[in-house]
């Protein structure tokens, strides 16, 4: 597993940076990418809806494991495919 990187984001005016594992920051990537979205600006919708209580780092950590059980859960309620 990959370590922790500091990036840096700009968030309503305001430069701030987070500390992710490479795996939960390409996943972030193909989120926003599958939503049509600049990386920036999901970053910053997960920030606006974050608890305060909570830090950046964490929220986006909780965001990709909600997408990804989410993403799982729907996959598991399709029918399999028929031979």
């Amino acid at each position: 597993m990959s370590g922790v990187r500091k990036r840096s984001v700009t968030i309503r005016g305001h430069r701030t940076s987070y500390s992710i594992e490479q795996a939960f920051y390409d996943e972030l990537k193909k989120i926003a990418a599958r939503r049509d979205r600049a990386l920036a600006a999901l970053v910053a919708e997960i920030d606006e809806q974050r608890p305060r209580d909570t830090n950046l780092s964490s929220a986006l950590r909780l965001y990709v494991l909600d997408h990804v059980r989410a993403r799982d859960a729907e996959r598991a309620r399709r029918p399999e495919p028929s031979s």
